[in-house]
């Protein structure tokens, strides 16, 4: 019978080398080798009598036949995970999530979404990348990502977007820094310090840039720093006032190392979104999706 000669391994083969974009990688994916691939995708093409994918120097394309049959392997794919999941049985599935999130969710709540996710898939493992939020976008627009967890804006709109929530900013400064400037300080009065923030590239770095030249205050004050997790300790050492997420500094503000400071400004909030392709995701990349609004919505893992 046909069941006995084709496999989940080989259909998810299949799927994993059109995602990726070749053996190596779908290897990689799949925590197997590169032969292995090549074994299944044969075996694969030699049962259904087809050539699969037109195979060239570095890279492999899809067949007419193959991006025929692609489709189907896939509904077979996501039945069998369905199934999986009615019967409860979320134990069985030993795949691996390629997941790219930003600094700020590593530095808050990540934690809290990795033991949410294993609590409901236990032997799902997780691959981890650690981004600014434009190369986690190019990642998934490649391929390389199963999810993603980040900021806009992106470059396609051909994902499904689930809405996490907003992170708004603050300003900071400590005990020693605040003394030289008003409780209520202006925003001309901050300029007067180091202004401590994120990447230049970045929304709210870019709304400080234009208000800064609004007002014909001086930009060379502001230092950028690429890991948000740096500007907190040269704050916290009265380097500067500091433009930051809120909760990235919640715990030094509640401990009273650091105090809020009211200028009367702030760039609009981070907005995050759990991101993936719906035409190619497992049934748990969209639950996990989901998992990821629970998680920031409860707060970082400091308060868990």
């Amino acid at each position: 019978m046909i069941k006995s000669k084709i496999t989940f391994k080989q259909l998810e083969a299949f799927a994993f080398v059109v995602d990726t974009g070749t053996f190596r990688a779908a290897a990689l994916a799949l925590g197997t080798t590169q032969p292995n691939i090549s074994a299944r995708i044969t075996a694969l093409e030699s049962t259904l009598d087809v050539v699969l994918f037109i195979r060239d120097a570095g890279c492999v394309r899809l067949t007419a036949d193959g991006d025929k049959l692609l489709k189907r392997a896939r509904d077979i794919l996501w039945s069998a995970e369905a199934l999986i999941d009615d019967a409860g049985r979320q134990d069985l599935i030993e795949e691996t999530l390629r997941l790219g999130v930003t600094e700020l969710v590593a530095c808050t709540w990540l934690q809290r979404f990795l033991r949410l996710m294993r609590e409901a898939y236990p032997k799902l493992r997780i691959q981890l990348e650690v981004d600014i939020s434009t190369a986690i976008d190019t990642r998934l627009m490649e391929g390389k990502l199963d999810l993603a967890l980040h900021t806009g804006p992106f470059k396609s709109k051909a994902f499904a977007s689930t809405s996490l929530g907003q992170e708004p900013y603050c300003w900071i400064a400590n005990s020693d820094v605040l003394q030289h400037i008003n409780p209520a300080p202006s925003l001309a009065m901050v300029f007067d310090q180091t202004i401590l923030a994120h990447a230049k590239h970045t929304q709210a770095c870019a709304a400080l840039h234009r208000i800064a030249a609004e007002r014909g205050l001086p930009r060379e004050r502001i230092v950028h720093s690429s890991a948000l997790s740096a500007c907190v300790p040269m704050v916290l050492e009265g380097l500067g006032v500091a433009l930051l997420p809120e909760r990235l500094v919640k715990d030094e503000v509640a401990s009273g190392a650091l105090h809020q400071v009211d200028i009367g400004w702030l760039p609009d909030p981070l907005s995050f979104y759990a991101r993936f392709a719906p035409a190619r995701a497992a049934l748990y990349v969209e639950k996990a999706a989901q998992i990821a609004k629970a998680a920031m919505a409860t707060g970082s893992d400091q308060n868990n």
